[in-house]
């Protein structure tokens, strides 16, 4: 890809849209930069775009910035689907994203991972599987450190384990990851997509470049994913069988199996591994796959999980206090996610739910709230959607904010419960991400205990 002399609009000024606008002056194109949020969100970074010569339009998308560019590089928070892009995609301007930006210049073996839930985790599992297989390996994409930022850095690299997001997929054109990994497809983000049915389409783009000499990797039990995985090219690996494939993974109980034509069964006996619930028994068994798709060893494979703690805010213990264990589960922004840490827990539990709503159904939670939740307290713009879903199940509670539902939730748990916050919802009514919202609640708790 020749960029140089070009001129080329980078929207969206999060931290890839950032790490886009450094590459790119790197590389001798003029850059525009454009963000619809306010001067005052980005005073940190204005000094070092305004030092590399870079345009800044803020506070809107101006539809001639769009239209004048010879491509336009979007950032995953931006959608698509807005007028300027549309309109400059109907004068043939070039909209990518920055994964496909970055995928012209890496010459690094891609593992993929996407799925609606369990994405990090699976990809930080998949990295530490590869490792202690003996590989060089970097980590990337979704998950924190941007695709371009690692261009620099692949020389001696074995392989590239990067999460991709439905956002990320719905910009690619030749992006071709050597294993893709989908691990399921749930309610999400329809606040952004017109159905479900678009949003599983999305997740699909992680095969449509794939070849035969690569490598898919499905959820068997996962009836979207099967919908759109029929017709691969790819060489197709699977977890949670039904299906007999060459190479596949299932769950019994709390021993997961391999099986490979060269090697036969083989077992990965999982009751004493630090990950918690099933769900995270299938980003195990995808991410083993991954593993041995690219020559890893099950020797690898059993050392990661025996040392892998997990993500922050994914299902964390916190602290205990009175005999009342506190979890922080703040990364759960969907309805599926509280489900699969629901499932966790034997009970009681005392949950805390809401935030911004993603324009899913609540209904799927019935049978976990029923089972376990013997209090629901809700905050945010979603409590007033998610209280009449619950209301006739368990006792519903309103707070204004995090510290009053953790105190809430320590008066109303006794010995043996647990509090969960596990919101189905994102943060960004009250919070600038999942995580400032999950240390909200590690700081209420706190102030709860003394400590």
């Amino acid at each position: 890809m020749d960029l140089k002399n070009k001129h080329i609009v980078v929207a969206g000024l999060g931290r890839s849209g950032v790490s886009v606008a450094r590459f790119l002056v790197a590389q001798g194109c003029s850059v525009t930069v454009t963000d619809n949020r306010k001067p005052q969100e980005f005073q940190e970074i204005l000094p070092e775009l305004n030092a590399l010569g870079v345009d800044i339009e803020l506070d809107r998308h101006e539809e001639t910035s769009f239209a004048n560019a010879d491509l336009i590089v979007l950032s995953p928070g931006v959608p698509h689907t807005i007028g300027p892009v549309v309109s400059a995609k109907a004068k043939g301007v070039p909209v990518i994203g920055e994964i496909e930006l970055a995928y012209h210049f890496l010459h690094t073996p891609i593992l993929a991972i996407t799925g609606t839930n369990g994405k990090s985790t699976a990809t930080l599992l998949l990295g530490e599987m590869l490792r202690q297989s003996g590989f060089n390996v970097l980590t990337g994409g979704n998950l924190g450190t941007p695709l371009i930022e690692l261009i620099d850095h692949q020389e001696g690299v074995d392989f590239i384990v990067a999460e991709i997001s439905s956002f990320q997929l719905d910009t690619i054109d030749r992006f071709r990851p050597h294993v893709s990994v989908i691990l399921n497809i749930t309610d999400d983000h329809l606040e952004r997509y017109t159905d479900f049915d678009d949003y599983a389409r999305s997740k699909a783009r992680i095969f449509e470049n794939q070849e035969v000499n690569d490598i898919c990797i499905i959820n068997d039990a996962d009836p979207a994913i099967l919908a759109i995985s029929e017709n691969l090219t790819a060489t197709k690996f699977a977890f949670n069988c039904a299906q007999i494939v060459d190479t596949r993974a299932w769950i019994d109980g709390q021993t997961l199996w391999f099986h490979t034509p060269d090697d036969g069964d083989q077992p990965v006996e999982c009751s004493g591994i630090p990950l918690k619930g099933r769900h995270n028994l299938e980003n195990a068994a995808a991410a083993g796959l991954a593993t041995l798709a690219v020559g890893g060893t099950m020797a690898g494979i059993t050392s990661a999980l025996k040392t892998f703690e997990g993500l922050h805010h994914r299902v964390e213990y916190v602290d205990t206090k009175n005999g009342v264990a506190f979890y922080d589960d703040s990364k759960a922004t969907n309805v599926d996610a509280v489900v699969r840490a629901l499932e966790s827990f034997s009970g009681p539990v005392v949950l805390i739910m809401g935030g911004r709503d993603k324009g899913g159904s609540y209904e799927s939670l019935k049978p976990q709230m029923a089972r376990c939740v013997k209090q629901l307290i809700v905050m945010g713009e979603a409590a007033e959607k998610i209280e009449p879903v619950f209301k006739d199940m368990v006792p519903v509670a309103w707070v204004r904010n995090m510290r009053e539902a953790v105190f809430l939730a320590a008066e109303t748990a006794v010995s043996g419960d647990t509090v969960l916050l596990s919101p189905a919802c994102s943060s960004f009514d009250m919070y600038t991400s999942y995580a400032q919202r999950g240390d909200d609640f590690v700081r209420s708790i706190a102030q709860l205990t003394g400590r």
